[in-house]
Formats: C-alpha cells, sequence, structure tokens
C-alpha cells in the first residue's frame, strides 16, 4: 500500500505564503510524478503543479511565477512554496502521486487526504 501524508495548510492573510509538504510511503518502487491539485468551494479539483521524476514540471496557469514545486525523489517528498497568495486561492489542496509499487507492476494513481489553505483579503 501507498500512502500520501500532507501537512502546511492553514490561514493566511493576501500576499502572504505558505508552504506544503507530502511525504510518499510504502512499497515504492518508482515514483514518476508528484504534485498538487486544489479543489475551492464549489470548483472542480484543478490542477496547482506537478514535477516528473526527471525534473520536468507543469503549472496551472494562474499559479504561475507565484507558486514553486520541488520534490525529493529519493525521500519521497514533494513541496509547494506558495508566495503571493491571493483570497482565490483558498480551497482544500491535495496531494497527488503516479507510483509502481514493487511487487505489483503498472502505475496507479495516489491522493492525499487534503489540507485546507484559507487566503483572507
Amino acid at each position: 500500500q501507498v500512502q500520501l501524508v500532507e501537512s502546511g495548510g492553514g490561514l493566511v492573510q493576501a500576499g502572504g505564503s505558505l508552504r506544503l509538504s507530502c511525504a510518499a510511503s510504502g512499497s515504492i518502487l518508482n515514483n514518476n510524478v508528484m504534485g498538487w491539485y486544489r479543489q475551492g468551494p464549489g470548483s472542480q479539483r484543478e490542477l496547482v503543479a506537478r514535477m516528473n521524476s526527471g525534473g520536468s514540471t507543469k503549472y496551472g496557469d494562474y499559479v504561475k511565477g507565484r507558486f514553486t514545486i520541488s520534490r525529493d525523489n529519493v525521500k519521497n517528498t514533494v513541496t509547494l512554496q506558495m508566495n503571493s497568495l491571493k483570497p482565490e486561492d483558498t480551497g482544500v489542496y491535495y496531494c497527488y502521486a503516479e507510483i509502481v509499487q514493487k511487487d505489483v507492476g503498472g502505475e496507479d494513481e495516489y491522493w492525499g487526504q487534503g489540507t485546507q489553505v484559507t487566503v483572507s483579503s
């Protein structure tokens, strides 16, 4: 089994910063992609940022230049540094990973339980 555990959400004023972290644990053979998605009130889940094991990144258009994703392939962790936060960044942020388990084969998607980020105006 694979688990993703997030930390670092909270309440911040507009213009402030937060740092989210996520650690993947379990029987991991290959951790191909790690990233973050978010879901605002009444909205669909959307991409924030993702990074593959080679370091290639993809960001949601609305976070470019403000958020930075990084990962540690050895520790199976991913971090999202969020700067210049806006009220519209409010939502539940979910850690995401595409992982191949040992002795199982094939790649599966995994999600964390979510962490709340609230940006006040």
